[in-house]
């Protein structure tokens, strides 16, 4: 049983930076996709940047050039750089293990850690 937790959300003012970390147990995680998503409001989760268990990275527009997603297997953890911070970028970042990319099924969230961007 995957289990997946977030840390590293807080308040940042416009132009500032934070660091997201996602840490999954289990011995899954080096052939696991892992994401980076944020809820605004409602339910509604947008991608914000995955990378998969090759390191290969995908961001949404929104976020290109700021923000960083990378990976450790040896610690099984999973970041997310945020740099040149915007107030649209405030929302709960969810992190989510994606055991099998193409199948939502075998997907683990985990509970999300609160970003606002503010002065």
């Amino acid at each position: 049983q995957v289990q997946v937790m977030e840390s590293g959300g807080g308040l940042a003012q416009p132009g500032g930076s934070l660091t997201l970390s996602c840490t999954a147990s289990g011995r899954q995680f080096s052939t696991a996709a892992m994401g980076w998503y944020r809820r605004a409001s409602g339910t509604k989760r947008d991608m914000i940047a995955t990378i998969s268990s090759t390191g290969t990275t995908n961001y949404a527009d929104s976020v290109k050039g700021r923000f960083t997603i990378s990976r450790d297997n040896t610690k099984n953890t999973v970041w997310l750089q945020m740099n040149s911070l915007k107030p649209e970028d405030t929302g709960v970042y969810l992190c989510n293990h994606m055991a099998d990319p193409y199948n939502p099924d075998y997907d683990t969230w985990g509970q999300g850690t609160r970003v606002t961007v503010s002065s």
